[in-house]
């Protein structure tokens, strides 16, 4: 079975001109495939920038300018959040630097326009990592996860502290101390990207990752993350910065270059490859040419090739009408596989089954991180 192309969920996004020959029932499929994609909003700005809205239903339209302007929303509480934020790391003395999505808003880059914005990740030097999150209790901040077990779990094996949320505010934060689990297959030392933060226009006190640590990173979560509900949001997210950040030319050596000195040539070689399979996306020769060799030399053979058939199928939305009798599949498959390279087997295991036994003595209704 063929699964189908992702070129209805692409249209607004890529060709908001093509939106008036949509029949009815292709935009009912539009907002549901977007929904479970968590695109609406990117697609209502893009509708804007088009200035296509007269070629909208108005019952989708009414629904894609509400996502927008909850996205919005998100973005204003992000500013407000952040100026609250570099408060505690001034009197700390370090530069307040954030990561993913709210890195992407503050710089006003193209793929922050609709991007949904839940909480705030920063990125803090481990050594400092106790300063930290003295500073945030003190201003308000606590965490969500009060077991002792997962606490331990967290801050032992993690590249993150559980999730604090501002007693007041009720926003919710992310410190890293690292991008990728201490106890996963990919590693990285964070000092090296810290080293080279980039201070954000306009926002004085407030850094980000460089361009090419900014994808790197995005692309090392899409491939060491097992839940892939949002991973076709994640490819696009790439698709975006490597458009905007590939226009100067010195760009694209460096971004191989960076990943080589990493070690990280096999998340940004399978994200390339993706992008250029599943969305089309035009990448330069060299590129492509690039991230097919590290892709094949990485994943040989029927694993590499079992691996791109669920990845292909696990990075569309998760909507019916985007797979097929072997998605879900794929999508156990490539939970399992997550879990695998975010721990070796020995801690796996003993992090499987503890889970397990409080799971099973947990009140009906309780939910655990």
């Amino acid at each position: 079975m063929t699964l189908p192309a992702l070129d209805l969920l692409m249209l607004p996004l890529r060709e908001p001109e093509r939106l008036g020959s949509l029949t009815p029932g292709q935009w009912d499929l539009l907002v549901r495939q977007g929904r479970r994609a968590d695109l609406l909003a990117r697609m209502a700005e893009r509708i804007d920038a088009a200035g296509r809205w007269a070629d909208v239903p108005p019952e989708v339209a009414r629904h894609l300018r509400s996502m927008q302007l909850l996205a919005r929303r998100q973005h204003e509480e992000l500013r407000h959040e952040t100026q609250q934020l570099l408060r505690v790391f001034g009197q700390a003395g370090l530069p307040l630097v954030l990561l993913k999505g709210a890195a992407y808003v503050l710089q006003d880059l193209r793929v922050g326009e609709g991007r949904m914005v839940s909480d705030i990740d920063i990125l803090v030097p481990r050594e400092r990592l106790a300063e930290v999150e003295s500073a945030l209790m003190l201003s308000g901040w606590v965490s969500t996860n009060t077991n002792a077990y997962d606490q331990r779990y967290y801050r032992t094996w993690m590249h993150e502290l559980p999730p604090m949320r501002h007693l007041r505010r009720g926003t919710v934060l992310d410190v890293h101390h690292a991008l990728v689990p201490l106890s996963g297959r990919l590693r990285a030392d964070p000092s090296a990207m810290l080293g080279d933060i980039r201070p954000i226009p306009g926002q004085p006190g407030v850094h980000a990752l460089a361009p090419v640590d900014m994808v790197l990173h995005s692309a090392a979560h899409l491939y060491a993350e097992g839940e892939l509900e949002l991973g076709c949001r994640g490819l696009l997210d790439i698709e975006l910065l490597v458009g905007e950040f590939g226009q100067d030319p010195a760009f694209w050596p460096a971004l191989t270059a960076r990943a080589t000195a990493l070690h990280w040539e096999r998340p940004l070689a399978q994200a390339l490859v993706y992008l250029d399979e599943l969305l089309r996306t035009p990448l330069p020769p060299e590129a492509r040419d690039w991230a097919a060799r590290a892709h094949r030399r990485w994943a040989p053979g029927w694993r590499g090739r079992l691996l791109d058939a669920m990845y292909r199928r696990a990075l569309r939305p998760d909507h019916h009408s985007l797979s097929d009798r072997w998605t879900a599949l794929a999508r156990a498959g490539l939970y399992v596989r997550g879990h695998w390279l975010r721990m070796p087997p020995w801690l796996l295991a003993g992090h499987l089954a503890r889970k397990s036994l409080m799971a099973l003595r947990a009140p009906r209704g309780a939910t655990e991180n």
